[in-house]
């Protein structure tokens, strides 16, 4: 094949990142596509000999995998392939095996369209490496026939027995717990975690077909299959995640979804977490409640996360962050009961549920969250929304929030704020709070509202979107 170079593969390819990773659509992840964004990241390596590549279970996920592992052996590295595994599962055999990974996957969104996520030796990349991977002008050439992977499991068993040697065993005897597989990348190892900490697992709903579960946007289908399960089987809780599984789903004891940065903030009071940080999307009572000696609030993905954790690792002795989405970084290395937990920051979904699970056996899940401060959050999304529309939204928000928002359909509230650091996030003189964000994956916008009932919380983001798709 003829020598293109990244950058100007890049620059056409129609993919760019987003709040994590590089999306877009499968068509136009092409294999020059997958080697051009491979190339690029391993320049930036200078040390490392091996690089750990993981995929989800889309249809397009392993074809991306070889192209990605041909550009890969190119340039001189040994290639682990460990096929479907959580995103979690690979970053932490990178970080332990001090090397760097790829992740294939596209997350939450539909099967039509998939992603790249880049991990250095020491963790997920910044914004400044993704700067860097987009501006490389190295030569790519792929062989006349990609190379075929064979699948070690080594990155699971890794991230298995992590859990395995901090969670007390038999920590979880006698309860009967749920995992709602579908197709997550993590579906086969969750029942050997929780079974092997004495829990009887019951497994349901798995798929041969991708199923885009996205942990922000639960469906009303999926929260009413969670409360008709846990009846039918008597569960204690039910756990799921996304595609790739680094976002969890935990439910209480009656089938109720917990909003992710509700888990969050749940762990980290369980943890001890001194410092915290998380986008400003999340629930106010995290930065409101005092639970925490420093809250930091970010921009929406976890690369702005990771951003601030060097700064709060030199100040505070316990950091973690989490997000809307349930995703859960642990920024230090903690203690937790007898044992130490190591620092994987990234995104991860069986911390978060494995701690309140734990916690579950003398306090409640329904308890603990009834405790929290009276502040509820609800989230949807408009999906095939096109982007201009969302820019042009929250233009007229910045410039003119309360008609903007009268037009919308909100009268008789009136704006006390607008916070523009990434979308529009308003505070009305009700307390209540909505905010509008344009995807950084897809032509979707999302709408988040606060308010001191989950019911009223769902009325706004009702509102909000559905005049929104009538009128703009």
């Amino acid at each position: 094949m003829e020598s293109l170079i990244s950058a100007e593969i890049i620059r056409t390819s129609n993919i760019a990142f987003g709040t994590s990773g590089a999306r877009g659509l499968v068509v136009d992840f092409r294999p020059e596509v997958c080697a051009a964004f491979t190339i690029n990241f391993l320049n930036i390596i200078a040390s490392a000999k091996s690089v750990a590549i993981g995929i989800d279970n889309r249809p397009s996920s392993y074809g991306m995998a070889q192209a990605c592992a041909a550009a890969a052996e190119s340039m001189g590295f040994q290639v682990l392939y460990f096929g479907v595994t959580p995103t979690p599962a690979l970053a932490f055999y990178a970080m332990d095996h001090q090397i760097p990974a790829i992740m294939i996957t596209g997350s939450h969104i539909p099967f039509d369209r998939n992603g790249l996520k880049f991990y250095r030796p020491d963790g997920e990349i910044t914004k400044q490496d993704e700067r860097v991977i987009l501006q490389g002008e190295l030569p790519v050439a792929l062989p006349g026939e990609l190379p075929s992977l064979a699948a070690s499991d080594d990155a699971n068993t890794l991230y298995i027995q992590r859990y395995l040697s901090i969670i007390e065993h038999d920590a979880l005897k006698g309860m009967r717990i749920g995992i709602y597989e579908h197709s997550s990348a993590g579906r086969d190892i969750y029942p050997q975690i929780f079974g092997n900490l004495g829990a009887e697992v019951i497994r349901i709903g798995r798929s041969d077909e991708f199923v885009p579960i996205d942990t922000e946007a639960v469906s009303e289908i999926d929260k009413k299959r969670a409360q008709e399960w846990v009846a039918e089987y008597q569960l204690d809780a039910l756990f799921s995640t996304d595609g790739d599984g680094d976002r969890p789903l935990l439910s209480d004891e009656n089938g109720v979804w917990l909003r992710g940065d509700i888990l969050g903030l749940l762990c980290s009071q369980h943890l001890h977490i001194d410092a915290v940080a998380v986008p400003v999307s999340c629930n106010s009572a995290i930065a409101d409640g005092g639970f925490f000696e420093h809250v930091e609030l970010t921009k929406i993905g976890s690369p702005y996360l990771i951003e601030t954790f060097g700064i709060l690792t030199k100040k505070y002795s316990k950091v973690a962050g989490f997000e809307a989405n349930g995703g859960y970084l642990l920024a230090s290395d903690i203690d937790y009961g007898k044992a130490s937990i190591k620092a994987l920051p990234t995104r991860d979904a069986v911390l978060p549920a494995l701690v309140l699970l734990v916690s579950s056996k003398h306090i409640p899940i329904f308890e603990q969250v009834q405790a929290l401060p009276p502040r509820f959050t609800a989230s949807n999304r408009l999906q095939n929304f096109p982007t201009e529309k969302s820019r042009l939204l929250l233009e007229m928000l910045s410039t003119q929030p309360q008609a903007a928002l009268s037009s919308l359909g909100m009268n008789q509230a009136v704006v006390v704020n607008t916070d523009m650091l990434d979308g529009a996030r308003i505070l009305l003189n009700t307390k209540d709070i909505v905010h509008f964000r344009p995807s950084g994956n897809a032509p979707e916008l999302r709408c988040y509202a606060e308010s001191d009932s989950i019911v009223k919380a769902e009325q706004l983001v009702d509102l909000f979107l559905k005049n929104i798709r009538e009128k703009m």
